[in-house]
């Protein structure tokens, strides 16, 4: 069990980070002290911001030496209160935002090894200036970091061709909850030296050590890409249309996000500047972009082609391909705000949650029709993914309710309900969020004995002292 910082130890702590990388102050540590959702508040004994990874060393062994608990932080855009303590105040907060550096980028091996407090659109700008691309891309690629993204094995919308973190990781370093070094930074495609440890970190949330640095793979730089809107009548009907245009592009196809009516209506009224790409009413909609390599056929018109025969066909109602790179920003933008606008609205219950591909249209209107049959006049926003099985399961209340009020009263039986569907399709309750804090009451009650058995043995191993960002991740015994 972690306990409190003894004065002696952020005396010492203090004298070895000075002044930049260490601060009791309560106005400077505030903007970390509460999660990016705002539900979550904190507090710490103090904010600690190491410059290289010696100073994150000799801070998680001080901490281990005594017992502290650490709790590891990117860019805070965590949506399940991942980085975030306890309101006890004994914990250290651990920021890498100052371990910002580029240490290398080889666009002969395709790899980019870079510190954890790399912000993800400063990466791509680098990737891009080497010819290369780092297909991993989100909302929050301004304020996230490498090191975040690591930890809770982010996906976003490219997921479909490329993979979450999981699968662009090559190499990590990391220093585990005793202070020793795992160095791991090495590109290597092929290694076969027994446990793969740097995927016990990928997704850990921190729990078991902080990574300080990753080789991440890279891709070539697309000769064109291309953007297009597209509106349907059902999920069913943009599954279809997936697959066909897999079976006439392949793996040009890099992202295909479902959108529904009622999500374009709530951005179109609540950010300026937005509006319908589509005349008509359509149940539906599928923001899709794919890409195409140098010297290859434009991705403009390969996807124009492969749409006109969709409509043709009647696998869609209506489509728009983005003419220049401010339409397709545009229409970007429309799938990017639909968080915020549902936050200007009004609070919502949310779901991150993942289920076979092949089940999302029936999932979807059964846990739609589940949710408005049970919690009359609640308002279902259903949106993400489709290619890779990830929705976005969004419950606001009735427009005639007290927000808050109805969220207090019915967020808990929302929630089973969701989470209860989920597991009835096969699928999970966290796609691409993590835990955190905010899921450990359904961790608990949906997930197998025999796994959370497994995953308590991997922390008590790596970090039997639990020093390392308690209160996340794992549900208590």
């Amino acid at each position: 069990m972690a306990r409190p910082a003894p004065p002696a130890l952020l005396d010492e702590l203090e004298s070895r980070l000075g002044p930049r990388g260490f601060t009791r102050d309560a106005d400077a540590m505030a903007p970390w002290l509460s999660d990016w959702r705002g539900r979550y508040h904190g507090r710490a004994a103090a904010l600690l911001s190491p410059a290289s990874t010696a100073e994150v060393r000799s801070i998680v062994a001080a901490c281990a030496r005594d017992g502290v608990a650490l709790v590891p932080q990117g860019g805070n855009t965590s949506m399940v209160g991942g980085a975030t303590p306890d309101g006890g105040g004994a914990a250290l907060l651990l920021s890498l935002r100052r371990m910002n550096k580029v240490r290398a980028i080889s666009a002969e091996d395709n790899v980019a090894t870079v510190e954890a407090g790399v912000i993800l659109a400063d990466l791509h700008d680098q990737a891009a200036a080497a010819g290369r691309r780092f297909p991993l891309s989100l909302g929050a690629k301004g304020s996230a970091t490498v090191g975040g993204l690591v930890s809770t094995n982010a996906g976003g919308t490219q997921v479909l061709r490329f993979g979450p973190m999981r699968s662009l990781v090559l190499g990590l370093e990391a220093v585990l909850a005793d202070g020793s070094l795992l160095e791991g930074l090495s590109a290597l495609r092929k290694d076969n030296r027994g446990y793969d440890l740097k995927q016990l970190l990928i997704g850990a949330e921190g729990t078991l050590g902080v990574v300080t640095a990753a080789s991440l793979k890279l891709v070539a730089a697309p000769g064109s890409s291309a953007v297009a809107w597209v509106g349907l009548a059902s999920p069913s009907a943009a599954l279809a249309l997936l697959r066909r245009l897999e079976a006439r592009l392949g793996d040009a196809v890099e992202s295909f996000e479902l959108v529904p009516r009622e999500a374009l209506a709530l951005v179109v009224a609540a950010i300026a500047g937005t509006r319908a790409p589509l005349a008509g009413e359509h149940g539906w909609h599928i923001l899709v972009e794919t890409a195409a390599p140098e010297g290859a056929r434009d991705a403009a018109e390969s996807l124009q082609d492969a749409l006109a025969d969709a409509l043709a066909e009647g696998r869609a109602e209506d489509a728009v391909v983005a003419a220049s790179e401010a339409q397709a920003a545009a229409l970007w933008r429309l799938r990017d705000s639909i968080s915020e606008a549902e936050r200007l609205r009004a609070p919502s219950v949310k779901h991150d949650v993942s289920v076979p591909v092949s089940a999302i249209p029936a999932f979807i209107e059964t846990a739609r029709a589940d949710v408005e049959a049970e919690f009359d006049g609640a308002r279902v926003v259903a949106f993400g993914h489709l290619g890779d099985g990830n929705v976005h399961f969004n419950v606001q209340p009735p427009a005639a309710a007290a927000p808050e009020a109805w969220l207090a009263a019915h967020s808990e039986a929302v929630t089973r309900l969701v989470h209860d569907r989920v597991a009835e399709a096969g699928g999970s309750i966290s796609a691409e969020h993590g835990i955190g804090q905010a899921k450990l009451a359904e961790f608990a009650r949906t997930e197998a004995p025999e796994r959370l058995a497994a995953l308590r043995a991997v922390k008590r191993a790596l970090d039997p002292a639990g020093i390392m960002n308690p209160g996340k991740l794992l549900p208590s015994a």
